[in-house]
């Protein structure tokens, strides 16, 4: 697990795995599978399970869902592929679910 000092640092709400920074948030606006989410750049400490295509709300996408490193909690998932050409940018990115981490270091 990579040690993370510093402000603004987001944590699994389970077992509090720092698994995010602040810092790495591209938009607030997403709709999770449980309400609001946030799309992040970056992910750490979290494994990827495998790659599925599902259609949201955006239309469909390959994802892969995301889980804390350390508990195995599902936190939200990873764009693997978007088949649209305006949803191109989420590619590579990371939607953690607001109800699925909390704020460390704030």
């Amino acid at each position: 697990m990579a040690e993370l000092t510093g402000p603004r640092i987001y944590s699994c709400c389970n077992c509090r795995n720092p698994v995010s920074l602040h810092d790495d948030i591209i938009s607030k606006s997403f709709q999770g599978r449980n309400g609001r989410a946030f799309l992040f750049s970056h992910a750490m400490n979290i494994t990827v399970g495998p790659k599925e295509d599902r259609q949201l709300m955006t239309g469909l996408h390959t994802v892969a869902d995301v889980h804390c490193g350390d508990c195995r909690e599902v936190l939200g998932w990873k764009y693997e592929r978007a088949y649209q050409a305006a949803q191109k940018y989420k590619e590579g990115k990371f939607v953690l679910e607001k109800s699925k981490i909390v704020k460390d270091n704030w």
